[in-house]
């Protein structure tokens, strides 16, 4: 019973090893506490509480959730947080403790928040995922996990809770931030890169780490938008849109999926046998790990009261195919009672023992459990990431109006630019949720963008208003430092910043102060839906006086939602959506504004002119509906949609051949020309549309896009390729197929400007 012989796959070595374990040992594996809770650091010093040896003595402890995660759920500050080099030092004393002082040394999974950077000061803040998916780049995307994959290794973590999967179906969800975008292709090429990226080649290499799904599956369709709520969809749906992602990502080989809070058809995804077990195992052949959101199991007993009891809950989520627990609660406080009572079957037990030790197994963890600290110092954070960080940031920006060619600035010109608005200076407000705390210097805030290239003389600053309330009192200021300025930039939006209790900012003279009563402008992330798609507070009218000036009006959004503000998109004369765009973003905002990069980011997410007309997916199906009483159905920006410093044009599109079998591919091509004077990028996108069908589809869908530069005057032959991929869909009796009929194959700049070509699938034996 060689468990320790590496050469033996990870699988056999963990049925080994599970034939050496006491049922405490087997129910510790799944539990996974809160690891910034494990240790205190005092005075520079990591010093392991006791209550994490007790637990580690009894066997207790599988995995740590957290262990570097710094925010004001776990307090962990700027000044009380471990440095790069000092967590991988902490890390490596959590585990050496773990290992040296368990009966069988068992390695810990160290598991760490990765969505836009690793979750832990110092590390790099990439811009948020829905900024990524604007930017249409999948191998940049791949980049960037390889990236963050070995800042988080370099301290120890092994497991990521990224990428996030969900389709945005109503924007008002907080979360939709954390998301790629409304297409489930599109989702479905980041997951794959997502896989590619944070896994490399191999799983137990120092500078990869194990990537779990989530939230699977429905999180982003729920009830009104509101966070956790049900998800009323049925299954064709389901398993052509919201379960195409995790599918691709399955098959690319992901190590570890979380299912979500949500429940469909009225089961929780957390006990839903059917998703956990049919689909994802038996149909995908999923052979990873399944871990549960926080608090999930606690949601059954009390929440979706489909259990009567915590010991109920954690069974039935254990049994309906659940591996650990994040917070591990109910699995440690309930699990051994309920095998010793016979409620809960030891073979369940024992799969999931086995899929946790076959993971730790396959990331090398048993042969290598720690790490070099002195080379997480060198990695996290270097300087190769923050120039990947600008560059992702730059191309996730979407130039949605340019009215006359408002920009790009000539930062020769000699004019001075006004930066005004509560979102041009507050960098921390930049950063999207699930962001560590930053020292100030470490993030480009559009202000200091601009400053570095005009120089402090020429630019003029005043934030004018806060993003939530109603003050006014820096409305004076704001317009007077307007007067004086040839251009006004003004940066507004929304923020996912959580309240560290820094204070705010004092709208007079924009500098930051500590008030008693401490200011907090969250009004995105987790947990922060909202009932309008408008700016918060006074941006509006702030917006409105400045436009009296009748200066050269440019609006910056930083946001992690859609703003549906037709004022402003009437009435400025440039505007710029940049989401959250990390801690470079206002360096990549100011290289757009001044045209060192010329624009290239298209909209993943189609933005309504209106919450009443929600919801506006380009996807949805022909028979939506007829148009409302005050306007129609269109939004006021399409999905792929996005402007650019030069002009393109798309010609001489071609389906070759014109018919084909339900097995056969046609050849795609299409002449994109840059008829500008500038160099550019544009992103050239296929879509699909079956004329006819057995089952209702959607009018298009997207099926393909390759991001490409163009120099001035150049003409570039962009082809796809189009078969049962591209053409099939869940068909009546709940099964793939290529149906024979008529299909449009639509190339174009955006979802509602293309050319069009028909492509005919014959009957099998046709000729």
């Amino acid at each position: 019973m060689d468990d320790k012989d590496p050469s033996k796959p990870p699988r056999v070595r963990a049925e080994l090893l599970l034939r050496q374990m006491t049922a405490e040992e087997k129910v510790g594996q799944l539990v996974q506490p809160f690891g910034w809770q494990a240790y205190e650091h005092k005075d520079g010093n990591v010093v392991l509480k006791e209550t994490f040896k007790a637990q580690v003595a009894r066997g207790g402890v599988g995995s740590l959730y957290g262990t570097l995660r710094a925010d004001p759920w776990t307090g962990v500050t700027l000044e009380t947080g471990l440095s790069p080099v000092q967590g991988a030092e902490a890390v490596n004393e959590i585990q050496r403790y773990a290992i040296e002082n368990s009966r069988l040394g068992i390695p810990l999974l160290i598991g760490e928040e990765c969505s836009h950077g690793h979750m832990a000061i110092g590390a790099t803040v990439f811009p948020v995922p829905l900024s990524i998916g604007s930017a249409w780049n999948v191998g940049l995307y791949r980049e960037m996990c390889r990236a963050v994959a070995k800042e988080t290794r370099a301290q120890g973590g092994a497991v990521t809770y990224s990428p996030v999967l969900d389709i945005v179906r109503d924007p008002r969800w907080g979360r939709t931030e954390e998301c790629f975008g409304e297409d489930p292709y599109l989702v479905g090429e980041l997951a794959v890169a997502a896989v590619e990226g944070m896994q490399g080649e191999r799983l137990d290499a120092q500078d990869s780490v194990a990537v779990t799904l989530k939230h699977f599956v429905g999180y982003g369709s729920s009830e009104g938008g509101r966070n956790a709520g049900p998800v009323h969809m049925g299954w064709r749906e389901l398993l052509e849109v919201d379960l195409h992602p995790f599918r691709k990502a399955v098959e690319a080989g992901a190590a570890s999926i979380m299912p979500a809070y949500n429940e469909i058809d009225g089961v929780p995804c957390t006990t839903n046998a059917k998703l956990l077990d049919e689909v994802l195992v038996r149909d995908w052949g999923f052979d990873g790990m399944i871990v549960t959101d926080c608090g999930a199991i606690d949601m059954l007993a009390a929440g979706h009261d489909t259990a009567e009891d915590g010991m109920e809950a954690a069974v039935r989520a254990l049994e309906a195919g659940i591996d650990m627990e994040m917070s591990g609660e109910m699995f440690g406080r309930y699990l051994l009672q309920a095998l010793s009572e016979g409620k809960l079957k030891e073979a369940a037990l024992d799969r999931a023992v086995v899929r946790v030790l076959t993971l730790k197994f396959k990331l090398g963890l048993f042969e290598r459990p720690y790490v070099d600290a002195q080379l997480a110092g060198e990695a996290i954070g270097s300087s190769e990431h923050v120039t990947l960080a600008r560059q992702l940031a730059a191309e996730g920006v979407v130039l949605l109006k340019n009215e006359g060619g408002a920009l790009p600035l000539d930062p020769a010109s000699g004019g001075k630019v006004a930066v005004i608005g509560p979102n041009a200076d507050l960098g921390y407000s930049q950063l999207g949720d699930y962001t560590s705390p930053q020292p100030a210097d470490k993030v480009a805030t559009v202000l200091a963008g601009i400053r570095a290239k005009l120089g402090a003389e020429r630019v003029l600053y005043a934030p004018g208003c806060r993003i939530r309330g109603e003050d006014r009192d820096g409305f004076p200021v704001a317009l007077e430092t307007a007067r004086q300025a040839d251009t006004v930039v003004m940066v507004v939006g929304g923020s996912s910043a959580r309240d560290f209790g820094d204070g705010t900012i004092d709208l007079r003279t924009g500098a930051s102060k500590v008030t008693e009563d401490v200011w907090n402008d969250m009004d995105c992330g987790e947990g922060i839906d909202r009932m309008s798609l408008r700016l918060s507070g006074v941006q509006l009218e702030l917006v409105q006086e400045v436009h009296k000036l009748g200066k050269r009006l440019v609006v910056v959004y930083i946001n992690g939602r859609p703003i549906a503000e037709p004022w402003i998109d009437a009435n400025a004369d440039a505007i710029l959506e940049a989401w959250y765009p990390g801690q470079e973003g206002g360096h990549a905002i100011a290289d757009i504004l001044f045209g060192d990069v010329n624009p290239s980011g298209r909209l993943t997410i189609s933005i309504p002119k209106d919450v009443g007309q929600l919801p506006v997916y380009y996807n949805g199906k022909r028979s939506r509906g007829k148009r409302y009483l005050e306007s129609d159905l269109r939004p006021s920006y399409p999905f792929g949609y996005g402007l650019s410093y030069t002009n393109y044009e798309y010609a001489n599109l071609t389906v070759s051949p014109s018919e084909i079998a339900p097995g056969e591919e046609a050849a795609v091509s299409v002449d994109v020309t840059n008829t500008g004077v500038v160099a550019g990028a544009e992103v050239v996108q296929l879509y699909v549309s079956d004329v006819a069908s057995a089952c209702t589809r959607p009018a298009l869908e997207l099926k393909g896009f390759e991001k490409i530069g163009l120099a001035p005057g150049e003409t570039r032959t962009v082809r796809f390729k189009v078969g049962r991929e591209q053409l099939e869909y869940v068909g009546p009796d709940y099964k793939r197929v290529v149906e024979p009929g008529r299909f449009k194959v639509l190339v174009g700049r955006h979802s509602a400007d293309t050319l069009a070509a028909d492509l005919l699938v014959k009957e099998d034996g046709d000729r």
